[in-house]
């Protein structure tokens, strides 16, 4: 019996979200973090990367390409399933050219946030600094195809965000900043504010489909229950709370704003209730674990602590829920 890996439970959910709108895509841009991050990370001076075994060890060649995954990220496989490339190059990555980038590109970083102080944590790519390199990019395209061309890519292209999982776990429940500026209900304003004004750019600048992903049940990732000792490592509540409030917010935010901004066909990818029965109920999909990840021991490693030299990544992905500490494992499984 074939059973869906996390990528493509994942692919689905955008898929079913997306064909609820105009199905005719040209280009798959993505802005995001280490969901969706295909190699970014790799030319900036972060120690948040992934270019090295075990990581991609399931992509095609078995290349580290710098994706936080075993294999590809779910913004891959959308590409593929409209028809274009299979794998979406990272905009930063100089093997590529602006004729790789003109049916899709990433400009996602790993680690980063809404809040540009919670890009400064792991010196990644901040979401501002993402924007910029779009329009960047959106000069180069036009120069490319010409503006009347390039205007049309760009406005039937599919835009993708995936990001803010870091703002709480990295930023505001382990630094004193931010937790002490705002409360969490001001903190899930302050972001969906961001969020609110990031999409509103994107809109002035040509993007007409864009999809918003929101937040995993974060209390369940394997860092957090390892270190919640207290209830015996198992999921932390109060986080996964402020995951569903935030995806509320941000679904209403979405209705709002297809209501304000003509044209516009936004949707909302709310990948909290699939995920957390996958991990409640990991047997029922295929997996054999979704406390612990595959990387390392399973229990806090994350980029270079998942090396290959430690000699401690498990065999087989395809029984793993995760890949390491925060992502999801993706490879392709059929039992």
């Amino acid at each position: 019996m074939a059973l869906p890996s996390i990528s493509v439970v994942l692919t689905l959910l955008l898929l079913l979200q997306i064909l609820k709108t105009d199905a005719k895509v040209s280009s798959i841009i993505v802005f995001g973090d280490s969901t969706v991050d295909s190699g970014n990370n790799n030319y900036i001076p972060t120690v948040l990367k992934s270019n090295f075994k075990p990581y991609g060890r399931d992509f095609d060649g078995g290349r580290a390409t710098g994706r936080f995954s075993n294999g590809r990220v779910p913004t891959d496989f959308i590409s593929e399933a409209f028809g274009l490339k299979t794998a979406v190059p990272a905009y930063l990555d100089p093997a590529y050219t602006i004729k790789d980038f003109a049916t899709g590109v990433c400009f996602a970083s790993a680690g980063t946030g809404y809040d540009n102080f919670t890009s400064k944590v792991l010196s990644v790519i901040p979401l501002w600094k993402e924007l910029e390199y779009y329009k960047e990019y959106q000069s180069r395209l036009r120069d490319y195809l010409g503006n009347d061309k390039g205007n049309e890519v760009l406005g039937e292209a599919l835009y993708i965000i995936s990001i803010g999982t870091n703002d709480f776990l990295e930023n505001y429940y382990l630094l004193p900043s931010r937790s002490s500026e705002y409360s969490i209900e001001e903190y899930q304003k302050f972001l969906a504010g961001i969020a609110r004004n990031f999409i509103t750019n994107i809109y002035k600048l040509g993007a007409r489909k864009i999809s918003l992903t929101g937040l995993p049940p974060m209390g369940c990732l394997p860092l957090e229950r390892t270190t919640n000792l207290a209830s015996g490592g198992g999921c932390i509540d109060e986080y996964n709370k402020v995951a569903m409030d935030f995806n509320q917010q941000l679904q209403a935010l979405v209705e709002t704003l297809n209501k304000e901004l003509s044209g516009l066909r936004l949707v909302f990818v709310n990948p909290y209730t699939t995920l957390y029965d996958i991990i409640q109920n990991p047997h029922s999909f295929g997996f054999e674990h979704s406390a612990i990840a595959c990387c390392g021991t399973g229990r806090f490693e994350m980029s270079y602590l998942c090396g290959e030299d430690s000699g401690l990544s498990c065999s087989d992905a395809n029984q793993y829920v995760f890949w390491d500490l925060s992502t999801l494992q993706r490879k392709q499984t059929a039992y």
